[in-house]
């Protein structure tokens, strides 16, 4: 699932503003319908569902479909499950691919070990949206984990998950998982101060209730309840397509971090067959550690079931190309990016 920042009303549709903090995929294919709620259904044709929007221009992703699987609306967005001939089964909100069966490995899997990896004992973990339950089921094999608490906004996602997406959904029966149906902005404004160690969005788009979600409020909030030396992880768009949103989020949004750094992973299902995410570390209370989060810090256990995530791939996803390397580093002061160099690892 994606994140999103700002989003219209029900009913209304806008061209998403260029300068807007780190909109959702599926908030863009949200503000850039032509007309009228979105219907899903529409989008399959001659056996196919085509994900085509302005958002990314002059290309589209289309998938075959085999059958569709459920088709509903719910309180904030349209949802529909299909199986494909070649994916699985394929979870679409609002127009927009959020997952399939056989890459979601990839998006889950460097969300989560990225940051989890990068703390030294991650105890308390918020995860923000999720509702297809994948962030869930990575957070919970960290055995140091004692509490994993989920606050997605739109029930009909979490069922949908449940009854389509068997491998996705084992995290929910969890006994040290805490499913809470609501508005990850409120959760966060009521939460008490270094409550966190570790964050993790990974939003829906439900239209209306989640405006200003990655607004700067929200990353202030997300600071103020992370404890010292804590970090939050948040889907962090396409280098390809939305590098000025990357930029815009690590300089202004991440402000208040001591250290803020992008990552890559590959999800074909995904526009241009990539995605990243954006991490921010608050500062140590001693000031005493690196606030890069390029390395883990602790062993990868040789019994965790993975299919992506690996040591080795954990610092390579912050190898950032050249086009993208240099606009992050006019933007962001690198003592951010990686740290003090006169820091060491406890």
């Amino acid at each position: 699932l994606k994140s999103c920042a700002f989003c219209p009303p029900p009913g209304l549709v806008k061209p998403a503003p260029r300068s807007a903090p780190f909109l959702s995929r599926a908030a863009r294919a949200t503000m850039a319908a032509q007309e009228g709620p979105l219907n899903a259904a529409t989008l399959i044709k001659d056996g196919w569902f085509m994900e085509k929007n302005s958002q990314w221009p002059g290309q589209a992703n289309s998938l075959e479909v085999k059958q569709v699987l459920s088709h509903a609306k719910s309180d904030f967005q349209d949802i529909m499950v299909f199986e494909s001939t070649t994916w699985g089964n394929i979870l679409v909100l609002d127009g927009v691919i959020q997952m399939s069966e056989r890459d979601e490995c990839s998006y889950q899997e460097m969300l989560t070990h990225l940051p989890m990896f990068a703390h030294e004992c991650p105890k308390q973990v918020l995860i923000v949206g999720g509702g297809d339950g994948g962030v869930l089921r990575e957070v919970v094999k960290h055995s140091c984990v004692e509490k994993a608490t989920m606050c997605e906004i739109d029930g009909g996602v979490v069922e949908a998950a449940k009854k389509f997406f068997p491998k996705q959904n084992t995290g929910f029966a969890h006994p040290k998982a805490d499913l809470q149906i609501g508005d990850g902005l409120a959760f966060a404004k009521a939460a008490a101060d270094e409550t966190y160690d570790v964050i993790v969005v990974d939003s829906s788009d439900p239209v209306g209730p989640a405006e200003g979600l990655f607004s700067p409020e929200f990353y202030a909030n997300a600071h103020r309840i992370l404890k010292p030396g804590g970090l939050l992880c948040c889907q962090g768009e396409c280098l390809w397509v939305h590098a000025d949103l990357i930029e815009t989020v690590l300089r202004d949004n991440l402000a208040p971090f001591a250290g803020v750094e992008y990552a890559s992973m590959q999800v074909p299902t995904y526009p241009s067959g990539q995605i990243g995410c954006v991490l921010g570390r608050k500062a140590y209370a001693d000031g005493s550690k690196k606030v890069s989060c390029q390395n883990p810090v602790r062993p990868v256990p040789g019994d965790m079931d993975l299919h992506y995530y690996t040591e080795e791939m954990h610092p390579a996803a912050f190898a950032l190309p050249a086009f993208l390397k240099k606009r992050l580093d006019a933007a962001v002061p690198a003592s951010k990016r990686q740290g003090a160099s006169t820091m060491k690892w406890g």
